[in-house]
């Protein structure tokens, strides 16, 4: 048995002896005994010649070390004599020396928990700590971190454990150990004295692992965490990352203050393109830009009139301009007996699904083949005929359509949905004022209102005046003009222009829209589907802006509602559009919620676990995820509703990183197995947003399975098609960009109301409310790398596409992709890929390659060189 190290007795048994293999060793053991027996010398001069002596064996053995070093494997059996020894000291020079060499010893020989290697480390010289090696300091920081807890609770000082904390945190940073550094100064919460100590080598490699630990921290560190890296960036005017991080904090005051401090005109141009890919509102002043010309230039891109002609430019070099039909998609040619199903292809359900597939396929390119009309064709040729193969509510969908074909094309979409406000049926100008919000969806063309009050005041109050002026006028005037629309009588046009408004000014806040909309949500003539429309609207228009009047004119409206309406099942969205007001936005909620708990208990759960899952989306919380998990595992009576936005809320709340999807998506699986039948018809939805464009073999497979089920409403399959083929394979409906770093809010609460719409197929989507399957629009986006030149021309420069690879707390410069291929740029960027220039004669000016990413001349590049 091997002798206590700490007791004071003995020099070792045979065992220890064993260790010693060459004559060299027992050389060094002799010598070190000598040392030990001299330090115990009554002569100050012979101690302080064999502590430096012993100093000195240990620090060239510790400098680098890959196993226990051989001077500490033999002073282990004198450890606990030396340590005597030195309670006996007197106070003086000597006894600090001591001090130090105990609390290197103690490294390998002190018992857990006693942090003797901190105590006599603050007893010895206050010397170069570093000088003992890496292995001493990262021991040292560990026990400092449980040191600092135990004052804290003892409420003792802990100055002299900070002025260490101050050397250990240099030593790291200094030697590629951000992390570590980082580490203990979040223990001891002093993440402030981290920017005393980052300088230009270690700056990058500091913030890449600040904001990946924020997603796994507990609110408010998260966000103390990311306010960190956002100064440390500014301070080494990394702006793009300063904006990125500014975005991912909600935080309008760093955004404003990112574009004041950048003095070059280029580099904002960048931050224009990076805010109008996150899909907020954002207004430049004359301290963000100065110069007229220069600040309406950066808001058009703010504004994203552009986004069409950089999708265009990408569709006309990967060659897929060509129109696609809806067979071309459901290779109807492949399936037997293709004759005898002709006969039910021209049915309305059939055209319907056609619709919607040739939408979804053809989105954003302006041409198809069924409801653009050639241009040698008369007006009211193919595309009318298509549009009276659908019934009723049916032709909304169509007329819709074509806002979804000329996707981003303001004047040219505009020009080509007027002809549908001439129409007699009232469902075609439903169709075609949602067409106009589905144009304008992401874009802000904006004018003066002044102009408008003239013009609005010789108008007539005819509605398809109304209608045919909206068609022709600028998006701020638009507003105005469905305003006229949306107090008319019939339900249809009513949720046409409504949902066409939360759909074109989505996240704008826009005063003057919501001080007309409120008034319907309290209106006790207004039908259930048009509040129901009007509550989603706000909930777009204001999304995670907590607006408490928005807030209370829904709940209003959802506490007046009869016992029966509450049984409907558009009465979801009202919840709903409460949520979208709280996205992301989590502990802003509660109030909310504690009034929710006194509404009607017919909608009362359904509206907590829709709060819940809004106000934590995104956020990767694990108590919210176990808290909807638990009530997913109640057993409970038919007619309960609110497990189905329990499910749905597991995925929103884990899609934040990585490693929570994955776990989500295991816990989904056992909910299939286990779980009752409304729960398990909301899998294939929460599965669906979890990896969304994102094809993982496992969920496929899952889905696979799913698609032969028994219960027909899991089964349902046939639109999915033509969103497999989104933009003919150019567009994603990810939330996340920037490396997956941001979440859009408008793109995820599109998402979630589609999703929600979902949990009730039936008599949702399959009944008459089927376009709510255009709020999707909020959330495509063109998943390509598109360069441009300093005058915003596209640019083709060779850049590598791979696989991400994460290279967080890695030292050095490792590479970030693998797998890759070199193409020129414009390229597609499937989930998970990073791109990287190929070529050193331009830089970019955005950190992360991905939408419209400005390339400016390398001024050191020289060819051949």
């Amino acid at each position: 048995m091997a002798p206590d190290p700490n007791s004071a007795s003995g020099s070792g048994t045979s065992k220890e002896d064993t260790s010693v293999k060459s004559d060299e060793d027992l050389a060094l053991k002799l010598q070190l005994e000598l040392y030990v027996e001299r330090v115990q010398d009554p002569d100050p001069r012979l101690q302080k010649v064999a502590l430096e002596s012993m100093r000195q064996e240990i620090r060239t053995s510790t400098s680098s070390m890959t196993s226990v070093p051989k001077p500490l494997k033999f002073l282990r059996p004198h450890y606990g004599i030396l340590k005597a020894y030195y309670e006996t000291m007197a106070d003086s020079d000597l006894k600090k020396y001591l001090a130090d060499i105990l609390s290197v010893l103690a490294l390998t020989m002190s018992a857990e928990g006693e942090r003797e290697s901190l105590k006599y480390r603050l007893l010895g010289l206050e010397g170069d700590i570093g000088s003992w090696g890496h292995e001493y300091v990262r021991n040292l920081a560990g026990e400092c971190a449980q040191e600092y807890a135990k004052r804290q609770s003892e409420e003792t000082s802990i100055e002299d454990l900070m002025e260490l904390v101050t050397q250990i945190v240099a030593f790291h940073m200094k030697h590629n150990a951000e992390p570590e550094a980082v580490d203990l100064l979040m223990e001891v919460e002093d993440l402030d004295l981290l920017m005393d100590h980052v300088d230009k080598t270690n700056f990058k490699r500091t913030c890449l692992y600040l904001t990946s630990a924020a997603r796994y921290l507990p609110g408010p560190d998260d966000m103390l965490v990311l306010d960190i890296a956002y100064m440390i960036y500014l301070k080494y005017e990394e702006y793009s990352n300063a904006l990125q991080i500014a975005l991912f904090l909600d935080n309008m005051q760093y955004v404003r203050q990112v574009f004041t401090v950048c003095d070059d005109l280029l580099r904002k141009k960048q931050f224009c393109y990076i805010v109008a890919r996150h899909g907020i509102t954002f207004e430049l002043d004359d301290e963000m830009a100065a110069d007229d010309e220069d600040r309406e230039a950066l808001q058009e891109i703010i504004n994203n009139t552009k986004s069409s002609e950089g999708y265009l430019t990408l569709a006309r070099d990967i060659e897929v301009m060509e129109p696609k039909s809806p067979e071309d998609i459901y290779k109807a040619h492949l399936l037997d007996g293709r004759a005898s199903a002709g006969a039910s292809v021209d049915s309305a359900r059939q055209n319907l699904a056609a619709t919607f597939v040739n939408a979804f396929v053809n989105a954003g390119f302006g041409q198809d083949k069924l409801m653009t009309v050639p241009s040698d064709s008369l007006s009211g040729g193919s595309s009318g005929n298509w549009l009276f193969k659908n019934k009723e509510h049916g032709k909304a969908s169509a007329a819709a359509s074509l806002g979804m074909i000329l996707l981003w094309d303001v004047d040219s979409g505009l020009a080509q949905i007027d002809k549908y406000f001439h129409s007699n049926d009232n469902h075609v100008i439903a169709g075609a004022l949602l067409g106009v919000g589905i144009v304008n969806c992401g874009i802000k063309n904006d004018c003066d209102p002044v102009s408008f009050r003239s013009f609005y005041a010789r108008t007539t109050k005819c509605v398809a005046t109304y209608c045919i002026l909206i068609a022709q006028t600028t998006s701020f005037l638009r507003h105005w003009l469905f305003s006229l629309i949306i107090d008319k009588e019939d339900s249809s046009i009513r949720i046409g222009a409504i949902m066409g408004l939360g759909i074109a000014y989505a996240g704008s806040q826009n005063e003057q829209i919501r001080s007309k909309l409120s008034p319907i949500l309290n209106d006790a003539k207004a039908p259930l589907d048009v509040v129901a429309f009007t509550a989603i609207s706000l909930g777009l228009i204001y999304v995670g802006s907590c607006n408490e009047e928005v807030a209370q004119a829904i709940i209003f409206a959802l506490m007046d509602r009869s016992e029966l309406e509450l049984q409907e099942p558009l009465t979801r969205f009202l919840p709903l559009g409460l949520g979208l007001l709280y996205l992301g936005k989590q502990e802003s909620v509660e109030a909310t919620a504690e009034v929710s708990k006194t509404f009607n208990e017919k909608i009362r759960k359904c509206c907590d676990m829709t709060l819940l899952s809004c106000a934590y989306a995104g956020t990767g919380n694990v108590l919210k995820v176990q808290n909807l998990l638990g009530h997913c595992a109640q057993h409970l009576e038919k007619g309960e509703t609110h497990q189905g936005p329990a499910v749905l809320g597991i995925a929103m709340v884990a899609m934040a990183e990585e490693l929570g999807l994955e776990m989500a998506i295991r816990s989904l699986e056992h909910l299939l197995q286990y779980g009752e039948q409304n729960i398990r018809r909301a899998v294939p939805v929460a599965l669906g947003l979890l990896c969304i464009s994102n094809p993982k073999v496992n969920v496929m497979d899952t889905l696979s399975r799913l698609s032969h089920d028994a219960d027909s409403e899991v089964a349902m399959v046939r639109i999915a098609q033509g969103l497999v083929h989104l933009g003919k394979g150019l567009l994603t409906l990810n939330p996340y960009h920037s490396d997956r770093f941001l979440l859009s809010p408008t793109a995820l609460a599109g998402l979630v109301t589609m999703l929600h719409a979902c949990l009730d197929m039936k008599a949702i989507i399959l009944g008459k409310y089927h376009y709510v399957l255009y709020f999707l629009v909020l959330a495509m986006q063109p998943r390509m790398l598109l360069t441009v030149d300093e005058n915003l021309k596209p640019l083709s420069v060779p850049v590598r596409v791979g696989q991400a690879v994460d290279v967080v707390g890695q030292a050095g410069r490792p590479k970030t992709i693998t797998g890759f291929q070199t193409h020129s740029t414009p390229v597609l960027l499937a989930a998970g890929d990073r791109a990287e220039l190929a070529t050193e004669k331009y830089i970019p000016l955005s950190p992360i390659l991905e939408g419209f990413v400005i390339l400016k001349e390398n001024p050191e590049y020289r060819e051949g060189h």
